[in-house]
C-alpha cells in the first residue's frame, strides 16, 4: 500500500509517499481501506515535532473514514464491508490502517464518506466547547476565531442551534463569504490582536461570553480584553507559535481560561458513541452543513501542509488516498 512517511522531522518537504506493507489487524483491532482522510492543523506540529508517543518514522494524521476490510480477534462489533470513521489513531495519511476497534463509529448510510471524515475531529471539537467546555445559553454573545475555517463554521452553526451570537473573526475579506455562510452574526476582518475594538463596539462596551481562540499568543491578550465579567476564554492553539503564559493577577473581569482537552471529551466509548451519533444526526437533518475544502491526492500532502499553514484554505481540507 501506498503511504506518506515521515523519516524525519521537518517542514513539509519530509511528507514523502512510500510504499509499505499492508497492515495487519491483530487482537481487537479492524483493517479500515481508507477513503478520505482529514488534514488538521496539529498535523503539521506533529510532523515538526513527532507524534507524542514514539518518533521517526511515523505515518501522520489522526482522522479518517473508510471501509472494513479486515478483523482481528474478538471483534464483534464491525463486518467486513461496514462504513466507519474514527479520530486520534496516528496513521490515516495512507491507502489502509489497522486500528482498535473501539476507537471506530460507524457511518450513517445517508452521511458520505467524505463528510464523516471531515466532522470526527472538528465537531466533535466543537460540541465539546460549546457543551462542556464553555456550555452556550440563548442570547450568549461568542467571539469565534477562524471563522471561515473547518473548525470555525462547525462551531459557528453548534452555537446557532444553541440559540448564541457569533461574531466571527476571518483573516482576509475573502473569507468573509464563508463564515457568513455558516450564521455569523457578524464578522469581523482582523490579522492578530486588531479585533478588540471592533468586539467592543458590537457588544456595546461589555464584551463577549466566550472566546474561541485558536489563535495562539498573537491574540490570546485582546481575547482576554474582549471576554466580559466572568466570561470564558477558550483556549486551543497549542500549535500555533508559543503557547501563552500568564499570571492570574493578569485575568481581567474575572474571567475564566479553559484549555479544552479533545480526550476529556470522549473519555470512554459510549461518549464517543453518542456525541458522534449528535453530530450524524444533525447532518442527517440539514441542521449542520459540513463545508470540505479542496481535495489533494495522498502524493500532495506537502501541498496540504502549505495551504493550511499559510491560511489559504475554508473548510476542511480533504486527502483522498
Amino acid at each position: 500500500m501506498q503511504a506518506i512517511v515521515v523519516d524525519e522531522l521537518g517542514g513539509p518537504e519530509v511528507l514523502r509517499l512510500r510504499g509499505r506493507p499492508s497492515p495487519v489487524p491483530g487482537p481487537g483491532e479492524i483493517l479500515v481501506d481508507i477513503s478520505a482522510a482529514g488534514v488538521n492543523f496539529m498535523d503539521t506540529g506533529a510532523r515538526q515535532v513527532g507524534p507524542g508517543a514514539g518518533g521517526v518514522p511515523f505515518v501522520p494524521g489522526v482522522e479518517a473514514a473508510g471501509r472494513v476490510s479486515g478483523l482481528g480477534a474478538g471483534v464483534t462489533c464491525f463486518a467486513i464491508g461496514d462504513r466507519v470513521a474514527w479520530v486520534y489513531a496516528y496513521g490515516t495519511y495512507a491507502e489502509q490502517i489497522a486500528l482498535p476497534a473501539a476507537s471506530a463509529v460507524p457511518i450513517p448510510g445517508s452521511v458520505a464518506d467524505e463528510v464523516a471524515a471531515s466532522v470526527m475531529m472538528q465537531g466533535l471539537t466543537a460540541h465539546h466547547f460549546v457543551t462542556e467546555a464553555a456550555p452556550v445559553q440563548p442570547g450568549d454573545v461568542t467571539l469565534v476565531h477562524a471563522a471561515a475555517g473547518g473548525l470555525g463554521q462547525i462551531l459557528t452553526q453548534l452555537i446557532k442551534l444553541r440559540g448564541g451570537i457569533v461574531i466571527g473573526l476571518v483573516s482576509r475579506e475573502d473569507k468573509a463569504g464563508a463564515a457568513r455562510a455558516a450564521g455569523a452574526d457578524h464578522v469581523l476582518v482582523s490579522a492578530g490582536d486588531q479585533f478588540i475594538t471592533g468586539v467592543l463596539d458590537l457588544t456595546g462596551g461589555e464584551g463577549v461570553h466566550a472566546v474561541y481562540d485558536g489563535g495562539g499568543e498573537s491574540t490570546f491578550r485582546a481575547s482576554m480584553r474582549v471576554t466580559r465579567r466572568h466570561g470564558t476564554v477558550l483556549y486551543y492553539g497549542a500549535f500555533i507559535g508559543k503557547v501563552p503564559v500568564v499570571s492570574m493577577r493578569e485575568l481581567p473581569n474575572s474571567i475564566k481560561i479553559c484549555y479544552p482537552v479533545f480526550r476529556d471529551h470522549i473519555p470512554v466509548r459510549e461518549a464517543l458513541l453518542a456525541h458522534s451519533a449528535e453530530i450524524f444526526t444533525l447532518i442527517e437533518t440539514g441542521q449542520l452543513k459540513v463545508s470540505i475544502g479542496k481535495r489533494y491526492p495522498l502524493a500532495d500532502a506537502a501541498q496540504a501542509h502549505l495551504d493550511i499553514e499559510f491560511r489559504a484554505t475554508t473548510g476542511k481540507p480533504l486527502l483522498l488516498p
